[in-house]
């Protein structure tokens, strides 16, 4: 079988995201299953202007064939004015004014889907939903696509562009049952073929040394955020929580923020940045750490709860993140808030007993092996590809 992933950047060097969860697919597929895998993408490391920094061209990584391509466009300096004025009422926009938002989010890749109609693989998955490549190639494809959304409930779901694309596709695979809920809900795709696979996690790495050492604090406990520092993942919201949590509640306690950061947080000495580090870095600082918070509303899934529970540390989630939710529900390894008060209650409630953050992250530890153990999920998504492939292109 050979697969072939559209995504609008691609690498080691793109920390998690729904690009970060295709690489993954990807390299499991050709190294625990001999498959053949190519990825078609562009030259941008940075998702808010999509500049071309890595080289045009063919290469292989981790045994995956890489076709990158320049974009004709980034991200357009209108992008932010347009994304305003449909936030409103996203349904009542035109399909002329959707493309247009599609467009000027970016990257415009015309040279990738003119080489993607090339393409020999047999069945071709796109991930995610939101860009530029998937609107306007899941439709020129000749073989099967199967489509990964990583949806969030988010103003460009309802647009028109993408009830064709989500239209077009032969295949749906969801990391979470919330998010199959939420498409379906907003798009009329229940009778399309799917599945709900989720993910592994990458392989646990270390040099040994503590977490703390690494973020320089000492000898003082902390609590870790891993992820993209943006105000749209709730970093900011998760920043002044903490600043009041502490003001509340005085003592050494330290929260980590850890992964490339894009918006500027409240300057506190019980907050520290470190800005992308690499894997051993990143799980020994997630190993150390008391609790693993994601404060992102917008979340199809996150891997980075699942890291800290390998690790044996409990989560403690966004409430209004269905993915992140549903997780914690089914596993019993965290606790959600949805206020500073929830979240003031549930952080204490954490930091009180070693033994409530224990039970959690065993919990969390064994749900991770029972349900998104690599050798198990690969093998259902080669299935679920293979029955897509004998079904064949449901479009003419």
């Amino acid at each position: 079988m050979k697969v072939a992933f559209v995504t609008p950047r691609y690498g080691p060097e793109v920390m998690g995201g729904a690009e970060g969860a295709a690489r993954s697919l990807a390299e499991h597929l050709v190294a625990d299953l001999g498959h053949e895998v190519e990825v078609f993408t562009t030259c941008a490391l940075d998702h808010l202007t999509w500049d071309d920094v890595l080289e045009p061209g063919d290469s292989v990584v981790n045994g995956v064939t890489v076709h990158r391509f320049r974009s004709a466009a980034g991200r357009a300096k209108e992008f932010f004015i347009l994304d305003g004025a449909i936030r409103s009422a996203p349904s009542a926009v035109s399909m002329e004014e959707g493309n247009r938002w599609v467009e000027a989010n970016g990257p415009v890749t015309p040279d990738l889907l003119d080489a993607l109609e090339g393409s020999t693989a047999d069945v071709v998955a796109f991930y995610p939903y939101l860009f530029y490549m998937t609107v306007h190639g899941i439709g020129r494809v000749r073989q099967p696509a199967v489509l990964h959304p990583a949806a969030h409930d988010e103003p460009a779901l309802y647009l028109k562009p993408y009830r064709a694309a989500f239209g077009a596709a032969d295949a749906f695979c969801y990391h979470t049952r919330a998010e199959r809920h939420l498409v379906e809900r907003v798009l009329p795709v229940a009778e399309t073929p799917q599945i709900v696979l989720g993910l592994g996690t990458n392989a646990e790495v270390s040099r040994g040394r503590s977490g703390a050492e690494i973020l320089g604090t000492g000898d003082r406990p902390y609590v870790v955020c891993v992820g993209r520092v943006d105000e749209q993942k709730g970093a900011v919201m998760l920043a002044n929580f903490f600043i009041e949590y502490k003001r509340r509640h005085p003592s050494d306690l330290v929260l980590a923020f850890v992964g490339p950061h894009s918006s500027t947080l409240p300057e506190s000495d019980d907050i520290v940045i470190t800005g992308i580090v690499d894997e051993e870095d990143k799980w020994d600082i997630i190993a150390d750490a008391l609790v693993s918070i994601s404060p992102s509303a917008m979340e199809s899934f996150s891997l980075v709860v699942l890291e800290g529970w390998v690790k044996g540390v409990p989560a403690l989630v966004n409430g209004t993140c269905g993915p992140t939710v549903e997780n914690c529900s089914l596993s019993g390894g965290g606790l959600w808030f949805d206020s500073y008060g929830s979240f003031e209650l549930s952080l204490d409630r954490l930091l009180a007993s070693p033994q409530l953050r224990r039970q959690l992250g065993e919990a969390g530890r064994d749900f991770v092996r029972r349900t998104f153990d690599w050798p198990v999920l690969i093998r259902r998504y080669e299935a679920f590809l293979e029955q897509v492939i004998e079904r064949g292109r449901s479009m003419s």
